[in-house]
């Protein structure tokens, strides 16, 4: 069997448009947990907002693993250990966050009991806690507040606004973060060097494996490294363009079990 470890992005790509994993995509992946195959949910989630998928899969009975915070964490589901940690660096919270209040977008970190921001009232801070299920706390300043070690800053705003912000951004920390966005109104903020497929590939080592044994399925602009990275690297019908473009092979959208078509013909099928 080639391909041993299967990295799937969650919103977009695994879960449908009302942020549930369908009965045929879930069949196929329970599958090839079956048959081996380490599962691993890759998101720019924080832990706890992947935990539940993790669990209806059941994870922690075929030793699946949860990469969180775009890359900054993965955890092992069987054994609850952290094979990979990343912490932001402390002396660039403060400048993250006096550069999003003057282009007007919104950070956001997180503790352990959901997402913690200076305006739990935008839209799109509230987006990212429906979309984790977490509550979000208001705090008066952000960077007095982080105390404690964190994986990523998430910047949210107007999607219109976004591609501009990313570009100063990427200009402003350059050599510093590692920035990309992950929805039209997000951007990831993450220590340098970290993204997806640097994480997976410390995972592939770790396991004796090489991206020849990855199949990577994605759709959005965070998604792109491991698409490159993997031997197999899948785009979602609804997938952004520049991901198509990256990808092995296109198959259908997520609310038409793209996921679960993928995984029936390169892992099930497999004789």
């Amino acid at each position: 069997m080639q391909y041993k470890i299967l990295a799937l992005d969650l919103d977009g790509t695994l879960t449908n448009t009302d942020k549930i994993i369908t009965p045929r995509t879930k069949a196929a992946l329970q599958a090839a947990a079956q048959k081996g195959v380490c599962i691993v949910l890759a998101s720019g989630r924080p832990t706890v907002g992947i935990e539940p998928l993790a669990k209806e899969l059941e994870l922690e009975k075929y030793g699946g693993c949860i990469l969180s915070y775009n890359g900054g964490k993965i955890i092992d589901c069987k054994t609850g250990e952290t094979l990979v940690q990343y912490a932001f660096p402390e002396d660039l919270i403060e400048p993250v966050c006096t550069f999003s209040r003057y282009w007007n977008v919104v950070p956001l970190t997180y503790d352990r009991n959901g997402i913690v921001t200076e305006d739990p009232a935008s839209p799109y801070v509230q987006e990212e806690a429906r979309i984790n299920r977490i509550p979000a706390r208001q705090v008066e300043n952000l960077p007095a507040e982080v105390t404690y070690p964190i994986n990523k800053l998430l910047l949210t705003g107007d999607p219109a606004d976004m591609p501009h912000v990313e570009e100063l951004m990427q200009q402003e920390f350059a050599g510093k973060l590692s920035i990309c966005r992950s929805q039209p109104f997000f951007i990831e903020t993450m220590p340098l060097g970290v993204g997806k497929d640097t994480s997976l590939e410390i995972l592939l080592r770790a396991k004796g494996l090489t991206p020849a044994n990855l199949m990577a399925c994605g759709d959005g602009w965070n998604d792109l490294p491991m698409i490159r990275l993997a031997g197999l690297g899948v785009a979602m019908g609804n997938a952004q363009a520049p991901v198509k473009a990256a990808a092995d092979w296109l198959t259908a959208d997520n609310d038409h079990d793209g996921v679960g078509l993928v995984v029936e013909k390169f892992i099930l099928e497999e004789n």
